[in-house]
């Protein structure tokens, strides 16, 4: 049920001046019948010139609501003159600007109970919010009151009852200034690591479901902030019940996502969540930020099971960016929507139009009967055994509660390929075969369906995370071209999101109406998780490739980050720049969710450069930090899964692991290969190349010593604490002895 507005036949004569920017969620508005302004000081000055309450709307281009409520309150002539009359209206997008949309959802939150976009909240002209909820029906429905009722009675009161309207507003305000406060006690330590992490590992088994994996009864979201700590958890209790308790709760909800309807099994990648507890039918939405953590959470968990199974999903994965998601120009796009039109056409767009199948439409696709098969089954018959579909279509009318998918399929792998290999008489081999046919020819229609609204705006946060997930799952397969597209898209960062003369990050750029790269008049500056995320996806491209470039450009962003965002009274990273005056709230963001907190991600990345630097105020501040949280780590640590991470990489110490060698050597490469094959989480690899001028010998001496010991000779490996190192090996095999040696079961300890 997306809106129609958005494509360019709507009239000229109605164009608002949202028609000037260049997030595609404002553009969708910039033909509604009301007088949007985008954030920024004309609409603050408008509202101080004319007295005048402030209607501020926030959402996202790829959100099924925002969508409806535009469609039935942001297009109604009435409702947008009542709006543009009584209020100053301003649209936000969420993810160009979550300093926004993070102070005022605090507020919603407090105030309703409940969040969500959109959100919609009245502001004072001086930016102070009064009342606050999300999605509204244009008009009144039961006991709900709709929007025009709610903006007649608002105006009322503005004019008859202003100075309560603006009490109550400020003393939420100050309540949650002191509610949010987070702050380290004069000389305190972060709180010990084994406790918390037992404790955030006791938590997840709590929540934990058992037959199809996951956190929760439904909805289910894929969380791979807890399936990353949970791996992590197992690395060091790897030999106890409560180890292999984790990793047997992270692989089995891999594996029963992965086998779900929330896995795109025709196209790649993965939707938003699921509606229901067995990870059937999604939400149908994708977005980079998903693709990005889960393609690292699957290659991990291929490295510690080596089942091929998790190694295809993490490509599979990135396949799907690299065809749906990418730019010409590296960088990576943020979304695509869940809805779309039918096949069958039609004015509206529908939830999961794009991927859903009926019956006849696979049958007509698949009509060949398969030699040898029992019973003369076609390849649809195979194929509809294999993944569930139905004559009157497999979704549950309870996951379908406005009928968008009667009649319709959701694939989701209902059975091994070995049974249905039984069930038909058929080898695996041939299984396997006729399914991968059957995607090929389904992905080939589905290329001529109307395709859902992708949003082409490409944010540094999501791009340092995407950046991660292919230089990591490149250099766990040894994947040369996934290493490139690493390169390219930390190229596209440098070129199109790095202010150098301003040394900024820039939080958004958009693909232009010839396919070039833009950028607003005003661009906006990044904010803690752009520099947080776009950092960690740098340290991790530096070990896919030790060019040392990567590593150079990730202390410059960490020096810029701490002068902007650390808090040097109580410790941790605010969310915003805290000299910004329009952002009232200066938070820190204390949960890991859909993407994992900055403060959390800065935590391990200080702890990292720190070895790769020899900056030792780096480990302290990283301390600093994780003393801040303490309360919430020790109490509910399982709302900070990848903080526990970053507390478990101070208390277990990163081992250097230092590949004396030339880089493209093959036994370099096979040292490398080895390394790679594992997953330590605490480590970091560094390659001493013998270039004595370059970065790493400048700013670590010692490595000096360990290449002369080396000489002329073969490349070896050095494992190393605090640059105290073992006797460097040279065999491959030696060297995996020695790293899964050191993997010592510390938390027992």
């Amino acid at each position: 049920m997306a809106s129609g507005s958005e494509g360019p036949g709507a009239p000229e004569s109605r164009s608002n001046r949202l028609a000037k920017e260049r997030s595609p969620y404002l553009l969708q508005h910039a033909h509604n019948p009301v007088d949007w302004y985008p954030w920024g000081q004309d609409a603050f000055d408008k509202a101080k010139n004319e007295d005048k309450p402030i209607f501020l709307s926030v959402g996202y281009s790829t959100c099924h609501w925002c969508h409806v409520m535009e469609r039935e309150s942001f297009e109604d002539e009435e409702i947008g003159r009542i709006l543009s009359e009584n209020f100053v209206c301003i649209k936000v997008d969420r993810e160009e600007r979550p300093d926004v949309d993070k102070v005022y959802m605090t507020f919603v939150q407090a105030t309703s109970g409940g969040g969500g976009w959109p959100m919609s909240v009245w502001l004072t002209p001086d930016l102070r919010p009064f009342i606050g909820g999300t999605y509204f029906p244009p008009r009144d429905s039961g006991r709900r009151p709709g929007l025009k009722t709610v903006l007649t009675r608002i105006t009322e009161q503005w004019q008859n009852n202003r100075p309560a309207l603006e009490s109550s507003g400020e003393k939420v305000l100050d309540a949650l200034r002191k509610g949010t406060a987070i702050a380290a006690k004069p000389g305190e330590i972060p709180p010990l690591a084994p406790d918390v992490a037992n404790r955030c590992f006791q938590q997840l088994a709590h929540s934990y479901e058992e037959e199809y994996g996951g956190f929760r009864e439904a909805p289910k979201f894929p969380t791979p902030v807890n399936l990353m700590f949970l791996m992590s958890y197992w690395a060091v209790r790897h030999s106890s019940s409560e180890g292999a308790e984790a990793l047997q709760m992270a692989l089995h909800t891999l594996r029963m996502m992965a086998l779900g309807g929330v896995h795109d099994h025709v196209a790649q990648g993965f939707h938003r969540y699921s509606t229901d507890s067995s990870w059937h039918v999604p939400h149908f939405e994708k977005m980079l930020y998903d693709q990005a953590q889960l393609a690292v959470a699957y290659i991990t968990a291929y490295q510690i099971s080596g089942d091929q199974f998790f190694a295809d999903v993490a490509r599979d994965i990135l396949h799907y960016v690299s065809r749906d998601l990418s730019d010409k120009s590296g960088g990576f796009y943020s979304a695509e929507d869940a809805d779309s039109v039918p096949v069958s056409g039609g004015p509206e767009k529908r939830e999961g139009a794009f991927c859903v199948w009926t019956a006849s439409e696979v049958r007509e696709l698949l009509p060949n009967t398969v030699e040898g098969a029992t019973g003369r089954a076609t390849q649809a018959d195979i194929f509809m055994h294999h993944y569930g579909v139905k004559e009157p279509g497999n979704v549950d009318p309870d996951q379908d509660p406005h009928g968008e998918l009667q009649g319709q399929n959701v694939l989701i792998v209902r059975y091994s390929a070995e049974l249905t290999a039984a069930r038909f008489g058929i080898s695996i081999e041939k299984v396997n075969e006729l399914l991968a046919s059957a995607r090929a020819k389904m992905a080939e229609v589905r290329k001529n369906r109307p395709r859902p609204h992708l949003d082409t705006k490409m944010l540094a946060s999501w791009n340092g995370l995407m950046l991660s997930g292919y230089a990591r799952v490149g250099a766990v397969l040894g994947d040369k071209a996934l290493l490139e597209r690493a390169v390219q898209a930390a190229n596209f960062l440098k070129e199109h999101l790095w202010d150098a003369e301003r040394q900024t990050i820039i939080r958004s750029c958009y693909r232009g109406d010839q396919m070039e790269v833009e950028q607003t008049l005003s661009p906006i500056s990044g904010f803690l998780d752009d520099y947080a995320f776009v950092v960690c996806g740098l340290l991790d491209l530096y070990e896919a490739t030790l060019e040392t470039e990567w590593l150079q450009w990730a202390e410059e962003l960490q020096m810029r980050q701490d002068l902007l965002f650390w808090d040097v009274q109580d410790g941790a990273y605010f969310c915003t720049d805290p000299s910004d005056s329009t952002v009232l709230l200066r938070l820190k963001e204390d949960q890991d969710g859909a993407e994992p907190s900055a403060n959390s991600v800065s935590a391990l990345n200080l702890v990292r450069l720190s070895h790769y630097t020899g900056r030792q105020e780096w480990l302290s501040r990283s301390q600093q930090l994780l003393a801040a949280f303490s309360d919430r780590l020790t109490r509910v640590p399982i709302a900070l899964p990848d903080m526990v991470r970053g507390l478990m990489a101070q208390h277990y110490t990163l081992k250097q692991i230092v590949i004396s060698g030339q880089r493209d050597a093959p036994d370099t490469a096979s040292l490398l290969a080895t390394v790679n094959s594992l997953f330590l989480p605490h480590k970091v690899l560094m390659l001493a190349d013998g270039d004595t001028e370059g970065f790493l010998y400048q700013r670590l001496p010692v490595l000096s010593s360990l290449t002369a010991q080396r000489g002329a000779a073969a490349a070896t490996a050095s494992v190393c604490q605090d640059f105290t190192c073992a006797l460097p090996v040279s065999d491959p095999q030696e060297l995996r002895r020695l790293l899964l040696n050191g993997r010592a079961d510390e938390l027992a300890d």
